[in-house]
Formats: structure tokens, C-alpha cells, sequence
């Protein structure tokens, strides 16, 4: 039976998300997109939206299990809990179909989609092109960086 692998890139802005498919071994792109929040809105609202829009495509997908890249804190922690936010709904998301998730550092989904944890957005985008052989490269970065979860899901865990 395929798995059927949701990646995630969260955050309150714009959070990535990328299908796809593990058959045996060989990963089959499904779909991906971006969820985008207005700055003009209040918080709540945007992150109930990011709830939505992320059991949206639970439903649709029927994902039998998920990636989610993990928080970074980098040196300004404030702008960080947003993105804290928005991973906690998601994860609210997820639990509440019993989903069960994988989480990859940032460096770790650049390390296994790229070969190089210091890869750009240009670059990670262009691997995840190949390696779902698709015609161009995804974009936003964020969906790709969604898919690039998903792919090190499926290269790193057998269900």
C-alpha cells in the first residue's frame, strides 16, 4: 500500500505544503500550494484560517502520514512565535485525524534533498524538481521546502 506523505513548511505568513506519493521505494508527485495569510488581519484569524485551509487538505489528500519542517529559532526569537503559532495548529491539524508526524530540522531536509545542508531556495527547489521529474520548479520556495520534508519522509521512514 503507498504512503501518502503531507510535508509542511510552516508559518503565518505563508505556509508550504507538498503531497506525495512513496510506492515502493519510489516517490510520485501529487500536488502542492502555499497557504497565504493577510498581515492586515488579526492573529487568531490567521491561524484559524492556516487550520482550515490544513484540514482542507487533509480531507482532500487523505495523507497517511506527515513531515513538518521544525521551528528554527534564529537570533530573534520574537519573530519566531508566529511561526510557533501557525505549527501549532497545524500539529492541532494533524493529531486530530491521527496522523502521524515526522519532523526534520531545516538543514536536515536541505542535507537529504540537496546533499548539502547550506543549500539555497534556488537550489532546493531545483533538486525537488528532479527528483519528482517534474517541468519546472516548484514554487513558492515555501511549497517547495513543503515537498523537500515530504521527500526526506519518504527516503527516511518505513511505515
Amino acid at each position: 500500500m503507498p504512503r501518502r506523505i503531507l510535508g509542511i513548511d510552516p508559518g503565518l505568513a505563508s505556509t508550504g505544503w507538498g503531497i506525495v506519493d512513496d510506492i515502493d521505494g519510489k516517490i510520485v508527485y501529487i500536488d502542492h500550494g502555499t497557504i497565504i495569510t493577510k498581515a492586515d488581519q488579526i492573529r487568531s484569524d490567521r491561524l484559524f484560517f492556516i487550520l482550515q485551509c490544513v484540514r482542507e487538505v487533509i480531507e482532500k489528500y487523505r495523507p497517511t502520514e506527515a513531515a513538518v519542517e521544525i521551528l528554527f529559532f534564529g537570533k530573534n526569537v520574537t519573530s519566531a512565535i508566529p511561526v510557533a503559532e501557525s505549527r501549532g495548529v497545524i500539529s492541532a491539524a494533524l493529531a486530530e485525524r491521527g496522523i502521524p508526524v515526522h519532523e526534520f530540522t531545516p538543514n536536515a531536509i536541505k542535507q537529504g534533498v540537496t546533499g548539502s545542508a547550506s543549500a539555497d531556495k534556488k537550489q532546493m527547489q531545483e533538486m525537488v524538481k528532479i527528483i519528482l521529474g517534474l517541468e519546472k520548479p516548484p514554487k513558492p520556495d515555501h511549497a517547495a521546502d513543503a515537498l523537500g520534508a515530504a521527500i526526506c519522509a519518504a527516503n527516511s521512514f518505513n511505515s
